[in-house]
């Protein structure tokens, strides 16, 4: 371990590990998405392993009311996983122990808080380490038995997109060692989806295919296009099947105007979970259908290897594809809302905010600008943003400009450059996009020059 990660970040990851050990009772605290319920499931097991009693509460984000909620525990310690990072002032504040793990960008500096974030290594958070995989390395830190924890922490890496270009950083080195140790199988990628294509098909939103995706005849079409039988399973093509059926998709997502580095890292690399019988991919989805559903617990049951966990939890992923592809095909005909320097929806009818945001940006919006979704269902409203890489290299940083357009109408906000999430009042939204339309519009202007 001492080769490959930063030993700065061993020394404070070995203080967590002692905080925790000195504690009969730890109340941990982790996001509702596939990365925060990996986490929260790697560092429940390994505490169920150190024979300490815990608690799991999940957040749909962190704010100044579940600020109140860590702040008001009775326990006298804290682990908070894939949060925690714009909060850190107050947490410093706390009389408890508090350890946090968390990856996106750095706000402040702890003066008392155990805090171990990529970014205060020299490690990019957004690509190179997530809160699952600091949660690994963390519960590592406590016991070296804890090394088939690696097979969560890559749910965490796939749910957070990590592997989309190549594993880096940290990411890396779990790749190596979990290669290593029998846990983990490096698969090649392709544009087809895996398991039965008449259902993964219809149901695939990576990439989402026009006229495929949702569609029952539009499936059959492209199976008999490509000699596939209705009843084929990836694993049973041919290579002639294999490579008709992704040139036929290949054509189709070219159409709708996807771009070839998307393509690129739709036909990403998988990684094969040995011990669970399922790629990475699949854990993750079911691990994030679980937290978005509201039945957080059964996702980090199921994190922790329960297979009744498990197998309801794949049920509810299935369910949640079936209406994200609904949202998504519904999306599709009406379109974005064009702005100067920003491309919106409202997804309050569907929930599916980010995931909407994602595919949305990926698949049918326009490339240069980034995507933001609005859910109105809730005061304060929800907010996602998505971008592409070569918006960042236009200059867009989307953590800065969601973190600053929420402030400026009296919301929270923030995340990483590429994916940013925040909170504004219900009678500012208006207000928020203008504010972020400008602000991305300066980023740009800026980084012209």
């Amino acid at each position: 371990m001492a080769t490959a990660v930063p030993s700065k970040l061993l020394s404070t990851l070995s203080q967590a590990a002692d905080i925790v050990r000195g504690h009969d009772f730890i109340n941990v605290f982790s996001h509702y998405d596939a990365d925060g319920v990996s986490a929260a499931a790697i560092v429940a097991k390994a505490l169920i392993r150190a024979g300490k009693e815990f608690r799991v509460t999940l957040f749909t984000t962190l704010n100044d009311q579940n600020m109140k909620t860590i702040a008001n525990t009775k326990a006298e310690c804290i682990v908070i996983t894939d949060l925690g990072a714009s909060y850190i002032d107050q947490l410093d504040q706390l009389s408890c122990d508090v350890v946090v793990l968390d990856h996106h960008t750095v706000i402040s500096e702890a003066k008392r808080v155990c805090y171990a974030n990529p970014h205060l290594y020299g490690i990019d958070g957004m690509t190179s380490g997530c809160g699952a995989t600091m949660a690994f390395l963390f519960s590592v830190a406590l016991d070296e038995g804890n090394w088939d924890l690696v097979q969560i922490a890559f749910a965490g890496i796939a749910g957070d997109r990590q592997h989309i270009k190549g594993l880096t950083g940290l990411n890396t080195y779990l790749l190596e060692e979990g290669v290593a140790r029998g846990f983990i199988e490096e698969m090649p990628g392709s544009l087809i989806p895996s398991g039965k294509l008449s259902e993964s098909l219809f149901l695939c939103t990576d990439p989402y295919i026009r006229g495929v995706t949702g569609n029952r005849d539009g499936v059959s079409r492209i199976l008999a296009d490509a000699g596939v039988p209705e009843d084929a399973d990836y694993r049973s093509l041919t290579d002639e099947q294999r490579r008709r059926l992704s040139s036929l998709i290949a054509v189709r997502i070219t159409q709708q105007g996807v771009l070839e580095v998307s393509m690129q890292e739709i036909a990403r690399k998988r990684y094969y979970l040995k011990g669970l019988g399922m790629d990475a991919e699949q854990l993750s989805g079911i691990l994030n259908s679980c937290g978005r559903a509201g039945v957080g617990g059964m996702g980090v049951s199921a994190g922790l290897g329960d297979r009744d966990a498990l197998e309801k939890g794949a049920g509810i992923d299935r369910d949640s594809a079936g209406l994200l592809v609904e949202a998504m095909c519904a999306l599709d005909s009406i379109g974005l809302n064009q702005m100067e320097n920003i491309q919106w929806f409202d997804s309050s009818d569907s929930g599916f905010t980010g995931m909407l945001c994602g595919i949305a940006m990926q698949c049918i919006g326009d490339p240069s600008k980034p995507t933001i979704g609005v859910n109105k269902s809730y005061d304060p409203i929800n907010l996602s943003s998505r971008g592409m890489w070569i918006q960042l290299d236009a200059g867009v940083d989307l953590a800065v400009a969601m973190r600053e357009a929420c402030a400026s109408v009296g919301g929270e906000g923030g995340g990483h450059r590429i994916a940013a999430g925040g909170s504004v009042p219900a009678n500012s939204i208006d207000q928020f996009l203008k504010n972020l339309d400008e602000i991305v519009g300066k980023q740009k202007l800026a980084s012209s020059r």
